[in-house]
């Protein structure tokens, strides 16, 4: 299942192709609880549509987020983002699922958070539909799977810098923007977001829990586990400011980030 939504390129039918793989998951579990794992090989990249154009980061114009336009480029990146996701989270499961003894509540939060990242693009999508335009419709960011690439071959890496850096940084960001699309009173836009920023914090939360039970199955320190692969496998430091209560409702204490972070005030207490 995980590998057929990673094979299907169109936007719309791979969040459909999610949203019932996820059904057909929690139904089983619903069940008598028991359901195969099976192992299929994922590709190296998943299946995209024709447009977006991808771009270099540096190439993406800047968006300018108080005008109508700037709002529109927003939530097109927002919509790559949650695109990106759901390939993220099912590539997670067919990359390292029945390869590694984990238990089936790792697959009940993962497909979980898959099917609420497809929930997501398609609440995006409609919002820019909205505004009179379409996913594909402007360029995109050609580096989101780059972390993906990076720890095809490290589980504990992939959980470290999707969930726990990639997807907290989602946390420190969406509440401006937010109040970006308060002030331009677009209340879709509003509503979609904060439905977002509501479902994200479970979704760092899996990276956390399941980081840390392999940890604990290692006997390894969670914290410097975290800090060496965040250096091995993040290009560039963590950026603040943090959401702290947000994070640390995910599970992530601060110093967990703040010795990653490019600040030279980093807190007396986590030095």
């Amino acid at each position: 299942m995980a590998v057929a939504v990673l094979n299907t390129a169109d936007p719309m039918q791979k969040t459909a192709l999610s949203r019932a793989c996820a059904r057909q998951w929690q139904a089983a579990r619903a069940g008598d609880g028991r359901i195969e794992i099976g192992r299929a090989t994922p590709p190296d990249a998943p299946a995209r549509p024709a447009k977006p154009d991808l771009l270099s980061p540096r190439d993406v114009p800047k968006r300018r987020p108080g005008t109508p336009a700037g709002r529109i480029a927003l939530l097109h990146a927002v919509a790559h983002i949650e695109l990106n996701a759901v390939d993220l989270h099912w590539d997670l499961i067919a990359r390292f699922g029945g390869r590694i003894d984990l238990p089936p509540g790792f697959y009940d939060d993962w497909v979980k958070a898959a099917d609420e990242e497809s929930k997501h693009f398609n609440l995006i999508s409609d919002c820019l539909a909205e505004a009179g335009s379409h996913y594909g419709a402007l360029p995109a960011h050609a580096g989101m799977w780059r972390a993906a690439e990076d720890t095809a071959n490290d589980f504990m890496g992939r959980l470290a810098v999707v969930p726990m850096v990639l997807e907290a940084r989602g946390l420190d960001v969406t509440p401006s923007m937010i109040s970006i699309f308060e002030k331009a009173k677009e209340s879709q836009a509003v509503e979609t977001l904060k439905i977002i920023y509501s479902e994200e914090v479970a979704h760092v939360a899996y990276g956390s829990k399941w980081f840390h039970f392999m940890c604990g199955r290692q006997n390894s320190d969670p914290r410097d586990t975290f800090h060496a692969l965040v250096r091995k496998y993040f290009h560039g430091p963590l950026k603040p400011p943090f959401n702290e209560e947000k994070r640390a409702e995910a599970g992530i204490a601060p110093d967990f980030y703040w010795p990653l972070a490019d600040e030279i005030d980093i807190p007396a207490a986590l030095q």
